[in-house]
């Protein structure tokens, strides 16, 4: 994983902010309106506006669910649901060299993520969380621990409830990154609760911060 600090946003000023305090990896993820519809032209220039946020501060933007626009845009990484695995081209996908991140809730899920060789799995959510409706129950670090003995030298996630303060638990359970909402994004101060992640992660120097 280019990162440890795995912040995911839904537009590309946020992108901006995050990479600007110190995260190497960030996933944008924007979803349809309520209405369910999506304005094709705004999430074309989200995307090219993030993908220059991150090049110019030498980090690596994932793009979720749009995977045709991630092969048109040439982006290094994306990420799918489980939903997203049923429409994607798995094979045009790989054709076009995406790295991808698949998402997981149960050990059902987690067969279905390996039979596509992802380039890392998300587990979640670890704790309880308040960002949506979730028909799961909390996973725990036991589960985040039970996962990465089976992913062996795959990368896992941990999603879901974390805040600043858990960050330590998820990475002593096995996480290789630890993905982050609302505890950045809601937070007083954002840039600095995303800088005091990206050093809690180990992506910004303690001096830095």
């Amino acid at each position: 994983m280019p990162g440890r600090f795995y912040p995911v946003v839904d537009d590309a000023a946020w992108v901006r902010r995050v990479v600007r305090a110190g995260a190497q990896l960030v996933q944008l993820r924007i979803k349809a309106g309520p209405d369910g519809t999506l304005d094709r032209d705004r999430l074309g220039h989200e995307v090219w506006s993030a993908e220059a946020a991150c090049r110019e501060h030498g980090a690596t933007l994932v793009l979720n669910d749009h995977w045709r626009l991630a092969i048109d845009r040439k982006l290094s990484f994306l990420h799918l649901g489980q939903e997203d695995l049923d429409d994607a081209d798995l094979p045009a996908i790989r054709r076009a060299g995406l790295r991808l991140g698949v998402s997981t809730h149960s050990a059902e899920e987690l067969d279905r993520a390996l039979s596509v060789a992802p380039d890392y799995v998300a587990l979640g959510p670890v704790w309880p969380t308040t960002l949506k409706v979730m028909p799961w129950a909390p996973q725990g670090t036991d589960r985040l621990s039970d996962w990465k003995r089976r992913l062996g030298d795959v990368p896992l996630v941990a999603i879901g409830g974390v805040t600043l303060e858990r960050v330590p638990a998820c990475l002593e359970a096995g996480a290789d990154a630890v993905a982050v909402v609302s505890d950045v994004t809601r937070a007083a101060d954002p840039d600095d609760r995303a800088r005091r992640w990206a050093q809690a992660c180990g992506d910004l120097p303690p001096a830095a911060a």
